[in-house]
C-alpha cells in the first residue's frame, strides 16, 4: 500500500520486472519499499549503489546500530523493524535493541564508542544544524577517527533520505518485518503501522 498508484508485481515488465525479481531473490517476496520505486527504477538502483559505496568500510554492527538510530529518530517503521530485526537475530539481545529504540543506550551491550555514535546519529537526524563541535569531539574522545565520523554521518543522512521517501509516499512496512516478539515489534513501530495484507510474489526461473 502506498499513496500513489504503484505498478503490481503480476503487471511488472522491462527494468520494474528485473527489478522485482532482485527483490524477490533477496527477500523471498517483492517489499513495498520497491513497489514505490516501480515509477522510478533507476532511483532505487542508484540508492542501492550509494548505500553500498557508505557501508563498505564500516563492519555490519556499526552499521546496523547507526542506522537503527537514525530510523528511530526519523520515526520509521519500516527502517526501525528491518534494522531491528537484523540487530535481535546477529548482534544483541532484543531487550538491548528495545532499549536502543527507547533511547536507553546506557542500558544495552553497547561499548562507549558505540553509545557515542548513536548519540551522534541521532542529533544528526533531529537538527542536523544543531550539531556542534562538541558533538564530534565526544566520537574522538572515545577513540573513533575523523574518517569514520564521516561514515557515521554518511550512514545516518543516507537513512534520512530512504526513510523519508518511503514514509512521505505511504509505504507500509512488510508484513515479515513484523515478525519479532510482540513487544519488540510494539516498540519498533513508530510510524505507519505494518501491512497485514499477504505480499505479493513473482514466479521465478531458477537462478543460475
Amino acid at each position: 500500500m502506498s499513496f500513489v498508484e504503484t505498478i503490481r508485481a503480476k503487471d511488472a515488465t522491462g527494468d520494474v520486472r528485473a527489478m522485482y525479481e532482485r527483490q524477490q531473490r533477496a527477500w523471498g517476496y517483492v517489499p513495498n519499499y520497491a513497489k514505490v520505486f516501480s515509477l522510478r527504477p533507476d532511483v532505487l538502483a542508484a540508492w542501492a549503489n550509494l548505500i553500498a559505496v557508505i557501508r563498505a568500510p564500516v563492519d555490519r554492527r556499526t552499521f546496523e546500530l547507526v542506522t537503527f538510530a537514525a530510523a528511530n529518530a526519523l520515526g520509521s517503521s519500516s527502517c526501525s523493524l528491518a534494522h531491528g530485526k537484523i540487530l535481535s537475530e546477529n548482534h544483541l539481545s532484543a531487550g538491548d535493541v528495545a532499549a536502543i529504540a527507547a533511547e536507553r543506550d546506557d542500558a544495552a551491550d553497547l561499548t562507549d564508542a558505540e553509545r557515542a555514535m548513536l548519540r551522534f546519529a541521532r542529533a544528526l537526524i533531529r537538527n542536523a544544524s544543531a550539531v556542534t563541535q562538541a558533538d564530534v569531539d565526544a566520537m574522538r574522545a572515545c577513540g573513533i577517527a575523523d574518517a569514520r565520523i564521516v561514515d557515521v554521518a554518511c550512514i545516518a543522512a543516507g537513512r534520512a533520505f530512504f526513510a523519508n521517501l518511503l514514509d512521505a509516499l505511504g509505504c507500509l512496512p512488510d508484513a515479515a518485518l513484523g515478525d519479532l516478539e510482540p513487544e519488540l515489534a510494539a516498540a519498533l513501530t513508530f510510524g505507519r503501522p505494518v501491512d497485514r495484507a499477504p505480499p505479493e510474489t513473482l514466479d521465478l526461473a531458477p537462478a543460475t
